[in-house]
This record gives structure tokens, C-alpha cells and sequence, in this order.
């Protein structure tokens, strides 16, 4: 790390003695990074010409020096105006600021961030002016996030692992504004558990109902992105999700999320009896085999029956969906036996999305969507508890599809 000389920052902050004279408008802060990027882009155009300004031209003999452009650009610290060096052959094009840029990438970033917690263009506004004395017009923050549609577009097609030890499926709704009336769209979102145990979004699809027809056609661009193989994967009581997952990956195992299942059960009673059930449906997901948990089952239906006959006709039903998670050792079995996980997830984004209300057009949602899945997927950077016993059960229980290599 880069050591400042005590007698210089004495010297800076002579006349310094509130945070206003450190930090404000015009304090020397702002005037230090204004003279840093000056000096900086000098340094550039002498590397450029090949001589320094004091020295004689032996560069580029050609060429030189030809005053200064004055340019104001939008920093993470408010507005500064810099003066661009510029050269009789126009050659020179600065790293630090690009022709044409107005914008540090740091300013950007900002914006970004801002936007990503829910702030509408107008509540950005104020708040950078608020903060860094910054005027901003909402079109420029509108021109900052609609430049991130590029970047959607180059995730939505990035090539994929060809081994996914689990994948979880899920959508939310998003209303959109079509012409005088609003739909509500299904965001539908696949959150995998990669090779090394880390969590990744792969991808984001959007239509007008979330339906297993729809799950079909995004199981085939996955493996058109070269997703090969899927171990586990969780989802919720969709009618046709498990053989549209299993059309397009024949071996992986399909588990039906039991959080949806208790929470179908749980809505057929009234509120008073909803903590009794809840106990007693637990036994069912708690056992430590596919018998125990049909007797805990049995145990249920002969209990409530009496009042609710129909109570535990869906897991009756759904039966070889619902136990697959009892074939695995508790480790895994707490990853997939519920879709908390991407559960999770959509719970950020309906905390970013909750000030919008409803969305102008598809790509608002799009872009929006994508800044919270990109900032919730900083925090993925360590793989989930236990991986190294979990991806050693994997291992076990798909010799020829898993390798610990």
C-alpha cells in the first residue's frame, strides 16, 4: 500500500477544520483527485509523444504538444472539470478518459448499485446530489442502466458447466405495462450449485405463465449451453415440471419441493390447527427412511382425515416425487429436500422490485432483475457448509457422473 508523506498531508490540509473543507463541493479532496487525473493524463501524453514537456522533441518530431480541452466529467465523487491535453496531430487518445466519455467507470458502478436496490432514476438524482453535489439528469442514469441489456445478453448465452450436482427452478411474477392495461409476467429463474460448490444463476427467462411446456425450452438451451448432465434437481408442484426435466435429462433426480407441499397442506385447515399440522407433517420429512415416512404419512391421514378427507390425497399422489431426498445422507439431504435456496433469492429480488410496483417494458424488468441477481452473487464466493462431505456423497452416489477430480 501506497505511503503518503506526513509533511505533505500536513500541508494539504492546512486550512482544513471542518469535514465540509475535507469532503465538501470544493474540498481538497475533490481538488486532489481533480489534480491526480490532470497530472495523469499528462503523464499519458508524454508517454504518447515520447518526451516530456521541458525536453526537446526526439519522439515523434512530427508532433506535439497543443493546449488543453476542458472537459467536465461525473466521478463517485461528484462533478470535476479536468483539462485534457491535447496534441497537433490528434492522435492521442487518453486510457484514463476515452474521447467522448463523460464518466468514470467508478460513476457508473454507482449508478448501477443504486439502481439494483430499487432506486427509481429520479430517486438516484436526488440522492447524488444529496451526497456529492452532483447534477444528473434522469436520462443519463436511464442511458448508465440501459447499457447493462448488452451485458444481460452475453450472460443469458455464456457457456455452462457440462455437470450440475443440483439445480434449483423457480418463478416469480413481475407486472408490466403493456399499452393502456398490466400483465403479470413470470420471471422464471434456474440457481445451480456448481462443481465447486459454489451457487450460480443461470439464467433468466421471461413469458406470460409459468407452465412445464415453457420449463421445457429452457431445459434445451441449457444444454445447448453445454449443460450435460443435472444430479438433483428441486422444484415445486408444477404439473408436467418433473417429465419435462427428466425429457431433457433422463438420470437426474427430480424432488419436489416439501416447504410447497406443506404449505398446500397447511391452507386446507383453519388458522388454529395450522401449528398441530405443521408438527405432524414433519414427521414426515424428518424420517430416516421412505417407511418411516409413509407410516408418519399414514399416522397423519388417520389423524385428520376424519375432518379433512382430502388432506393428504397430494402426497398420496405425489409420493415417488416427494421422498427422493431419503435416498441421501443428511448432508445433501438438506440442500434439495426444499427450494430455499433460490426461495431466498426471490425474496431479494421482490425487495428490489417492491418500489418499482410495475415495470414500463420486459427489458426494465430484465435489466433490473439482473443487477440484484449480480449483486446477491458477490456473496457466492465461498462454497456452501459441508461441500467437502457433500461432493464426497455425490461422488458415492454417481460414480460415473460425478468425479472428484
Amino acid at each position: 500500500m501506497l505511503k503518503l508523506n506526513p509533511d505533505l498531508l500536513d500541508q494539504l490540509l492546512t486550512g482544513c477544520t471542518t469535514s465540509e473543507d475535507l469532503f465538501g463541493a470544493e474540498g481538497v479532496v475533490k481538488q486532489i483527485t481533480a489534480a491526480l487525473a490532470n497530472r495523469m493524463l499528462e503523464a499519458e501524453l508524454t508517454h504518447h509523444l515520447g518526451y516530456k514537456k521541458s525536453e526537446r522533441k526526439s519522439g515523434k518530431p512530427n508532433n506535439a504538444r497543443n493546449g488543453h480541452t476542458q472537459k467536465t466529467v461525473q466521478t463517485d465523487q461528484g462533478t470535476l472539470t479536468l483539462q485534457v491535453p491535447r496534441d497537433r496531430q490528434a492522435s492521442f487518445e487518453p486510457l484514463l478518459l476515452p474521447k467522448h466519455q463523460r464518466r468514470f467507470a467508478e460513476f457508473d458502478q454507482k449508478v448501477l448499485s443504486l439502481y439494483a436496490r430499487g432506486l427509481s432514476t429520479r430517486d438516484i438524482q436526488s440522492h447524488l446530489q444529496d451526497i456529492y453535489q452532483t447534477e444528473v439528469s434522469p436520462e443519463l442514469i436511464s442511458t448508465i442502466t440501459h447499457e447493462v441489456l448488452e451485458e444481460v445478453a452475453l450472460w443469458q448465452k455464456r457457456p455452462l458447466a457440462p455437470v450440475w450436482p443440483i439445480l434449483w427452478m423457480d418463478a416469480l411474477v413481475v407486472k408490466i405495462r403493456e399499452g393502456q392495461s398490466i400483465k403479470n409476467k413470470a420471471m422464471h429463474l434456474v440457481l445451480g450449485l456448481n462443481p465447486e460448490g459454489r451457487k450460480e444463476v443461470l439464467g433468466m427467462w421471461m413469458t406470460e405463465n409459468e407452465g412445464a411446456k415453457f420449463w421445457s425450452s429452457i431445459l434445451t438451451e441449457l444444454r445447448q449451453r453445454g449443460v450435460q448432465d443435472i444430479l438433483v434437481a428441486c422444484c415445486d408442484g408444477l404439473k408436467g415440471f418433473p417429465e419435462a426435466i427428466r425429457a431433457q435429462f433422463p438420470e437426474t433426480v427430480v424432488q419436489t419441493c416439501l416447504v410447497h407441499m406443506v404449505r398446500n397442506t397447511l391452507h386446507q385447515v383453519s388458522w388454529s390447527e395450522m401449528k398441530d399440522l405443521a408438527k405432524d407433517l414433519r414427521s414426515i420429512y424428518t424420517a430416516s427412511t421412505e417407511v418411516q415416512a409413509w407410516d408418519a404419512l399414514t399416522a397423519v391421514d388417520e389423524k385428520w382425515g376424519k375432518s379433512y378427507p382430502l388432506l393428504t390425497r397430494s402426497w398420496q399422489a405425489n409420493w415417488d416425487r416427494i421422498v427422493p431426498f431419503l435416498q441421501f445422507p443428511p448432508e445433501i439431504r438438506k440442500a434439495i429436500y426444499t427450494t430455499n435456496a433460490i426461495e431466498g433469492l426471490n425474496r431479494q429480488i421482490r425487495k428490489g422490485i417492491k418500489t418499482k410496483g410495475l415495470f414500463p417494458h420486459d427489458e426494465s424488468a430484465f435489466k433490473l432483475i439482473y443487477l440484484i441477481l449480480n449483486r446477491a452473487g458477490k456473496e457466492w464466493t465461498m462454497p456452501i457448509r459441508d461441500w467437502s462431505r457433500i461432493r464426497q456423497q455425490f461422488a458415492l452416489h454417481f460414480p460415473n457422473r460425478f468425479s472428484l477430480v
